[in-house]
């Protein structure tokens, strides 16, 4: 179950010729892959191209109608490979995943693919992750686009560019024989606009017609002496090709006037930040009309030379604005330029620094220093004077709150770290390895577990230094989306194979969680098109685990804690793993809210759990939240002067999982949590008996209030 459903909004990809697309990026780009025939398309869901996967999972029946192949891929490596149609048969593919990671998990096919070179267009769609909204390390993906020579396209972030750039893509693909990576940015991949659409189109091969007349071509296969002459075709062939097709088919833009003393040489997806920056500098206007030259680069890599130096032409400095490190675009550009003994100076990351997103602030700082530096009669007045103001930023630290990313309300991982805590209060600290997921929040507070994550799926072949026979056993926890991934074979056998004596935690929340909610082989939804409702445990003991515990409610923190003491102490020597399962409480809410809204609205009873704080119990002792962090636990004064300490408290965004009472009872500490039901549409029996209890509690209420003491009363004594 993804995290949003796009059936309503996949009809628009049955537009057809001279029509109106209006939507997000994501949505246009599945829609030009329909318009330029593409014969398969498959992938791997990670930010931010998740709901990418999502649309084509939604439009299969349309994509079938139309010939087109769809796979949701076990992993990268496996989508990348998958474009291996595309190396023997004219047949147009695409593949979609999350870069650098993406990239990295699929390179093993991806650097055959490009040594061989391709027979249809194989395009692949890289989702950049980088910036201040990414969930990873900082890499770019063009460094591997220059090592195996793939060519990238980073189209400009409107809709037309880059529906333009798939068409682009494919085309230049054909043209010289290599795959071609396009590459979206996460503004990019949710831009909302328009385009003209074009009908859909057949793919003219299918690869179901591929398979009725099989081909093969010794040259493309990755083996010498054939791999020799692949270097050499790249270098000879297909690079020039490319280099012509882009040139004659003016893939990159220019844009201004056509002589200035000063030039702005931009990757494609930075150009909405130039042109803002100029904007607010006065020297473009709104509809992206500027007053200093642009060069545009919707392809990256290769590096056009002839244009780069017709653009140089009697200029006097020109800025490179390149987001990200190493500046390879730059160092390519410095190059060409001495060898070419040109006297146009180049800046770049002189002006800009060499890491970290290009905010807006940021890219107007860069530009401006850049014009201060080449040609400050371009600078407005009042900020070409020397001491000027700098413009004031407001300090939103005091109305926007710190918010460190954290588990969701009710996720069913929480208790699991809880369990983890109290074990290591009793066995000691123990070597704790993370993994990609959900679960990697457990590093941060109230929890602080885990000190390393190395990839997905990774997290217990981390530990296999470890694995050496110490006082205490290291301990792996890995979700089942990593687990599918890349866990089974890379860390899973590992461990098998190596007879580890570590113990291993899989968290089975149902679904590839931290990926949006997509289906994988262990959920337990009914999926008409995929394979569900495969145990983790079957496949552990599939591969030779023989010590594994299921725990099917990982909210019972006693059997959790209780089960991994028994891990990290048993005398079994080998693997031991636990599987702990719990629905994502995300996903379940997603899933059970609208069927609980219609029952109300029907009329019907419905009873819903919700747990709260007795006030004359709790201690403020705050045991509970340090070993939750639910962020339904928060602090609440009393307005009794006696106690000064705040006291527990739940609010309502609580869903009722009982996680903060299981710790409470597991840790043995205070007995102020309770557990109330919210009747919705109750019988009449049940509301005359609640009218008879509310009289009854008034009573009892009033009489109590009666003997109280009021501190008023003897204040009002004191004054007289």
């Amino acid at each position: 179950m993804a995290e949003r459903s796009f059936k309503k909004e996949v009809e628009h990809l049955k537009l057809g010729d001279g029509e109106t697309f209006t939507g997000e990026g994501i949505l246009a780009i599945t829609k030009a892959l329909l318009e330029c025939g593409v014969g398969y398309v498959g992938g791997y869901q990670g930010a931010p191209i998740s709901h990418l996967m999502d649309v084509l999972a939604d439009a299969e029946e349309i994509l079938g109608e139309l010939g087109v192949r769809f796979e949701a891929n076990a992993s990268e490596a496996a989508a990348a490979a998958m474009l291996a149609a595309s190396v023997h048969y004219p047949i147009r593919g695409a593949v979609t995943f999350k870069g650098p990671v993406g990239v990295n998990v699929a390179s093993d096919a991806l650097a055959n693919l490009a040594s061989s070179g391709v027979t249809g267009g194989a395009l692949v769609i890289v989702g950049e992750d980088y910036g201040e909204g990414s969930s990873i390390m900082q890499e770019r993906s063009h460094a591997f686009a220059m090592k195996s020579q793939f060519w990238m396209l980073d189209p400009r972030p409107n809709l037309p560019c880059i529906v333009k750039a798939v068409e682009q893509g494919f085309e230049l693909s054909e043209a010289s024989n290599t795959p071609v990576m396009l590459m979206v940015r996460i503004r990019s991949c949710h831009v909302t606009g328009q385009f003209q659409t074009r009908a859909n189109k057949r793919p003219p091969l299918t690869v179901r017609d591929a398979l009725s007349n099989p081909r093969r071509d010794v040259s493309r296969i990755v083996l010498p002496p054939m791999s020799y002459l692949q270097e050499h075709d790249k270098i000879n062939n297909r690079w020039p090709a490319a280099m012509k097709y882009i040139r004659e088919h003016g893939l990159n833009e220019v844009f201004g006037p056509e002589k200035a003393p000063i030039g702005l040489v931009c990757q494609g997806g930075m150009y909405n930040g130039v042109i803002r920056a100029l904007q607010r500098l006065g020297l473009a206007d709104i509809h992206g009309k500027t007053e200093v030259p642009i060069y545009c680069l919707n392809v990256t890599y290769p590096i056009v030379t002839e244009e780069f130096s017709e653009f140089c032409a009697g200029k006097d400095a020109v800025l490179v604005i390149e987001e990200g490190q190493p500046e390879f675009i730059e160092q390519q550009l410095g190059s060409l330029m001495f060898r070419a003994a040109s006297t146009t100076k180049l800046h770049g990351k002189d002006v800009f620094p060499m890491a970290g997103e290009y905010t807006g602030q940021i890219m107007l700082d860069g530009i401006e220093g850049f014009l201060r530096k080449a040609a400050p009669q371009y600078l407005p007045a009042q900020v070409r004077a020397p001491n000027a103001p700098a413009p004031a930023i407001p300090d939103l630290s005091k109305t926007v709150p710190i918010r460190p990313p954290g588990f969701c309300t009710g996720c069913p991982e929480r208790p699991i770290f809880a369990a983890m805590k109290l074990v290591q209060e009793e066995l000691g600290e123990h070597q704790i390895s993370a993994d990609i997921g959900c679960h990697l929040f457990a590093s941060l507070p109230p929890f602080n577990i885990g000190g390393a994550t190395m990839g997905y799926g990774l997290g217990p072949a981390s530990n296999g230094a470890f694995d050496g026979g110490g006082e205490r056993r290291a301990i792996a926890v890995i979700g089942d989306g990593g687990f599918w991934h890349n866990g089974l074979s890379s860390s899973i056998g590992n461990m098998v194979f190596n007879k580890a004596d570590s113990v291993v935690v899989i968290v089975d929340n149902y679904y590839s969680a931290a990926t949006g909610g997509q289906d994988i082989l262990s959920s337990r939804a009914k999926n008409d098109t995929k394979s569900t409702g495969n145990p983790i445990e079957k496949a552990l003991k599939g591969v030779g685990v023989e010590w594994v515990r299921q725990i099917d409610r990982t909210y019972d923190v006693k059997r959790m804690r209780d089960t991994l003491r028994e891990a990290l102490t048993t005398d079994y020597k080998g693997p031991k793993v636990i599987v702990a399962s719990s629905e994502c409480m995300l996903n379940k809410q997603r899933r059970e809210k609208p069927l609980v809204a219609k029952a109300i609205k029907e009329g019907r009873r419905v009873e819903k759990p919700r747990f709260g704080v007795d006030e004359d119990i709790c201690t403020g002792d705050h045991a509970c939240i340090r070993l939750s962090g639910c962020p339904s636990l928060s602090l609440k004064r009393l307005d009794d002067p006696l106690r000064d300490d705040p006291i527990a408290s739940i609010d309502q965004t609580c869903v009722g999982c009982g996680n903060c009472g299981e710790v409470a009872d597991a840790a043995i500490l205070c007995p102020s949590f309770y557990e109330a039901r919210v009747v919705h549409n109750p019988s009449a029996f049940e509301q005359r008996l609640n009218r008879w209890r509310q009289g009854v509690i008034q009573w009892l209420q009033a009489r109590r209030d009666r003997k109280r003491l009021s501190f008023d009363a003897i204040q009002g004594v004191a004054a007289e």
